[in-house]
């Protein structure tokens, strides 16, 4: 399955940057360039309004006077000095009766003020009179601001990118650190952990998940070459008494009998190796995935009644009583199930003292759970020991005084039904009680508690 490529997080942040940039410098700019050309408008309209008012106290002063001529050498004097402004005024027919000497130039692009002014003469009462105010200068004015502005924004955003680029190269300094880091690992070092004193506060999160990750690959690591060494260890002995037995068998001719005597001790050791083998295998299909198949039980008790039966002969010879206690119906694999409580009694039948109870306690929780506990007295188990109880080939007492008859995958099992159940194995043990068993998920959250037996 193709997945789409990220990109460089150093690219993307320093394009981020450069687009935001742009961006704020573009609103700026035109922010400025807006409040200049709002200021401008208006100190024109000004301008504008203040000779209307010039222009209608010169016409009202020449109306009272009576001196036409004078009015037009006025408006001459008036507009010396003003050549953006131009005076046009017109008569009732649209003949000219004054026009300013500026007032031929193209007047494209001004601002301009029509407006009536009384007017009293022999030949008319009312004029027309446009004001126009060249704007050219303000627009050439607005031109450059804005070719100044635009090429500002753009020389800031380069700048501002380049720096940002700087920035983001030294802000990913430790990523760049971390990744060194992690290079460095390998099979033959992962006793090493991150370094975090020089990280940012933001990365102690993602380096202590991240160590935390080593300590459990350091661990499987470990438990693999133990793993691997126990096989061998499991085995070898089989294996060489195997080979030892048939060579003695080749030597020299038997008898019947004696042939089926070695044939007899090498298919116990087969049979062991098969053991282990199948074992090996069921765990292997439980930890890709198989999943138990479940069936309605109307009681666990009969099951773990079941399971004490078949090893009353080795309780009876270790000296030990069995009872079950509670019960719970719902929704299991029962075979499993037996298989489970079957490892967990002949674990307890080894190693509880002679005399005591071995006992199965059945309950429930009100989240639809039901737990199997099976409960000896005899030796206190060390707090060391209680974590890796449930992995392959692990055994508390190192001597392996027992290793012929059990190969230690027995409480791997049990922990692999019980996830294989949805649920989860667990082990205590206090001042010589252990309790070790497994907790299981009902899936038709039907359970039902029934009265103990025993």
């Amino acid at each position: 399955m193709s997945k789409s490529r990220v990109g460089s997080l150093g690219r993307r942040l320093s394009s981020w940057l450069a687009l935001q940039s742009l961006a704020g410098l573009a609103v700026v700019c035109v922010a400025v360039y807006a409040v200049t050309y709002v200021n401008l408008a208006a100190r024109q309209l000004e301008t504008i309004a203040q000779k209307e008012t010039q222009v209608l106290h010169l016409l009202a002063e020449s109306t009272r006077d009576g001196d036409v001529g004078m009015l037009k050498h006025k408006l001459d004097d008036f507009f010396i000095g003003h050549q953006d402004l131009t005076l046009s005024l017109q008569r009732p027919d649209g003949s000219v009766f004054y026009e300013s000497a500026a007032a031929a130039a193209s007047t494209e692009g001004a601002r301009q003020l029509r407006f009536e002014v009384p007017f009293s003469s022999a030949t008319t009462a009312t004029l027309t009179a446009t004001l126009a105010l060249d704007t050219r200068d303000d627009r050439s004015l607005l031109q450059r601001l804005g070719l100044t502005l635009l090429a500002a924004a753009v020389m800031g955003t380069m700048l501002v990118s380049a720096g940002g680029f700087l920035l983001v190269r030294i802000g990913l300094r430790p990523v760049r650190e971390l990744v060194e880091q992690t290079r460095r690992l390998a099979a033959d070092t992962l006793h090493q952990r991150l370094d975090g004193s020089a990280q940012p506060e933001e990365f102690e999160p993602l380096i202590a998940q991240f160590n935390d990750l080593l300590d459990r690959l350091g661990q499987a690591y470990e438990q693999l070459e133990g793993f691997n060494a126990d096989v061998a260890h499991e085995l070898c002995t089989p294996l060489a008494t195997l080979i030892g037995s048939t060579e003695l068998a080749l030597r020299k001719a038997r008898g019947t009998e004696e042939m089926r005597e070695v044939l007899g001790c090498n298919l116990e050791e087969l049979q062991r190796i098969a053991g282990i083998v199948q074992d090996m295998l069921f765990l292997s299909h439980a930890n890709h995935g198989a999943s138990a198949r479940r069936v309605p039980t109307a009681s666990l008790a009969a099951v773990a009644k079941l399971v004490g039966d078949y090893h009353e002969a080795a309780l009876a010879d270790a000296g030990l009583h069995f009872e079950v206690i509670g019960d719970a119906a719902g929704e299991f694999d029962v075979p499993l199930l037996q298989r489970a409580l079957s490892n967990l009694v002949a674990n307890a039948t080894r190693y509880a003292a002679r005399g005591t109870t071995v006992r199965i306690e059945i309950s429930e929780t009100q989240d639809g759970e039901v737990t199997l506990t099976t409960v000896d007295h005899g030796i206190t188990i060390g707090a060391e020991h209680l974590p890796r109880l449930f992995d392959r080939f692990y055994r508390s007492d190192r001597s392996r005084r027992d290793a012929a008859q059990n190969h230690g995958l027995g409480l791997s099992i049990v922990a692999a039904i019980a996830r294989m159940h949805g649920g989860r194995p667990f082990a205590r043990s206090v001042g010589g009680v252990t309790s070790i068993g497994l907790t299981l998920r009902d899936a038709s959250a039907g359970v039902v508690t029934a009265p103990s037996t025993s």
